[in-house]
């Protein structure tokens, strides 16, 4: 079981990126599907987080506004959809994209919470 996540770079402060992540829509159906982040330095911290029943969305209060997560369930894929914009250089950081199945909603924000992660993409931001 594999998510593939793609769509980091390099950018402008105050510019735009879209951060894409794909998996097996039959590996992932039912999952709860999540982006964090980590900046060097630092520890990995939550971003944002979708849910697959009734496709609420949650965000961290610094993203809140500027980013946007939403999915996309084709035949055969899941693939989610990071949209960063008013990027700030302290959005600077490798951004994981994370899938859990089962969990309860008062963990969707919980790192530990989930099972399945991404490679990694990069994602920098110019002052």
């Amino acid at each position: 079981v594999q998510l593939q996540a793609s769509g980091g770079g390099l950018v402008q402060a105050g510019g735009s990126l879209r951060l894409s992540c794909t998996a097996s829509r039959r590996a992932f159906s039912g999952y709860d599907m999540g982006w964090f982040r980590q900046a060097p330095g630092k520890e990995r911290e939550f971003v944002a987080a979708i849910r697959w029943t009734g496709g609420s969305t949650f965000y961290a209060d610094s993203v809140k506004g500027r980013f946007t997560i939403s999915g996309d369930n084709a035949k055969n894929t899941v693939t989610e959809y990071l949209q960063m914009n008013s990027l700030k250089p302290e959005d600077t950081a490798v951004y994981y994209c994370a899938a859990r199945y089962g969990g309860i909603l008062s963990t969707i924000r919980a790192e530990r919470s989930y099972t399945y992660w991404g490679q990694g993409t990069q994602v920098t931001v110019s002052s």
